[in-house]
């Protein structure tokens, strides 16, 4: 299972609203701001989760968007799906079954493929965004995802890439 960028920043921003579920609405700005996400591609986001009846947009001068359900009623899976789709990589899990009972020469190949998927589902099901925001090590203080300025050290290794100036020096 691969979890796009833009799954990745619906969690990320899923997982804001959820720490601010009962103070109100968060503008985008604010939510772009403190989860160093993109302000345009997160309204397209966010513009989907609302579609698909997660969060709502409130308007006004203390507008922006909030969820429709608490963080204890919104599970992973949902998110992820609505943004990527199936959470295997080759097609949802009637589609492996279909494999499975067709393919007779890949059939064990295709059950490990079915098995990895149920097992990732199941945790994602029965994850929410209050288990992710109550597991030990969720910062939940305001300043702790801040844009970090040019000159401070990266969080993780950077990534060596074929003709990157950078990194003939280092």
């Amino acid at each position: 299972m691969k979890i796009s960028q833009k799954g990745l920043y619906a969690l990320q921003a899923m997982m804001m609203l959820a720490r601010n579920y009962n103070r109100g609405a968060i503008r985008i700005r604010d939510v772009a701001y403190e989860e160093a996400l993109p302000e345009k591609f997160l309204e397209l986001i966010l513009l989907e989760l609302k579609n698909a009846r997660m969060v709502e947009s409130v308007r006004g001068a203390k507008g922006g968007y909030r969820l429709r359900r608490p963080p204890s009623e919104i599970q992973l899976s949902e998110i992820i799906r609505l943004i990527d789709g199936p959470l295997a990589p080759f097609g949802d899990a009637e589609q492996l079954r279909s494999l499975i009972s067709r393919d007779a020469e890949h059939r064990a190949l295709y059950q490990v493929f079915l098995a990895v998927r149920d097992a990732a589902a199941k945790i994602l099901e029965n994850t929410t965004l209050a288990d992710i925001m109550n597991a030990k090590g969720a910062d939940t203080s305001k300043s702790s995802k801040r844009r970090k300025k040019k000159d401070e050290p990266a969080s993780v290794l950077p990534m060596v890439v074929h003709g990157n100036p950078r990194a003939k020096g280092d």
